[in-house]
Formats: C-alpha cells, structure tokens, sequence
C-alpha cells in the first residue's frame, strides 16, 4: 500500500464521522500542519539549491572567476570577434563590386543613369 492509497484510507475513515477524543483531533491537525510546512519547505529547497549553484558562495573570488568573469569574457570575445568577421566579409562585398565596375566596358555615367536599369531590367527578360 503506497502513501497516497493510505492517505485516501485515512480521510475516507475521517470523513465517515468517527468520534474522536479531543487529544488525538489535536495531534492530527498538529501533524498535518507539521507535514504541510515539511512540503512547503521542500518544494522551495531546489530554488535555494539552483541559485547557490549559479551564483557560488558570496564572499569566495575564487568561486567568482570560473562562474561569472570567464563566460563573461568568453561572451565579449565572442561577440568582437562576429563583429569583425563581418566587417572584414562586408569589406570584401565592396571590393568586389568595386573591381566589378572599374573593369566592365560601360563608362560609370551609365551606372548613374536612371534609364540603364529600365534597360538592363527589359533586355534580361
């Protein structure tokens, strides 16, 4: 017979209007409050336990280090290096397009005209 079955046994018993002495209605309403505050303060252990976990013990350099500084200059280089592979990427965009347009046969007036891309739009259709 598991707790919960046993429970259900107990309340079904209670609830059946059983008269009880004074002394023992105490002890049950004692050991049920006494039971209810155990739940409760197990259900905020794992809360407790999780932000010890995440922040160490406060106080402790040498617990601050592996938890906090280095993800956080892991993150700071990370993020400086993205920002300079795309730099260099959008860099290397621009050469090309450059080298692109001194090399063609057209002058560069006619990349400015308005009517060349009306015209290079028909005549790829």
């Amino acid at each position: 017979m598991n707790e919960n079955h046993f429970g259900d046994r107990v309340r079904q018993q209670l609830n059946l209007g059983l008269r009880m002495d004074d002394a023992i209605l105490r002890r049950l309403r004692t050991g049920r409050e006494l039971a209810l505050e155990r739940r409760r303060v197990a259900n905020t252990a794992p809360i407790a336990a999780l932000a010890d976990n995440v922040l160490g013990r406060l106080g402790m350099p040498e617990t601050l280090l592996p938890r906090v500084l280095l993800p956080l200059m892991l993150l700071v280089v990370g993020a400086f290096a993205i920002n300079s592979w795309q730099q260099a990427q959008l860099a290397h965009e621009i050469e090309e397009i450059d080298a692109a347009v001194l090399t063609s046969d057209l002058p560069i007036d006619a990349y400015l005209d308005k009517g060349f891309d009306a015209w290079l739009k028909r005549s790829s259709q």
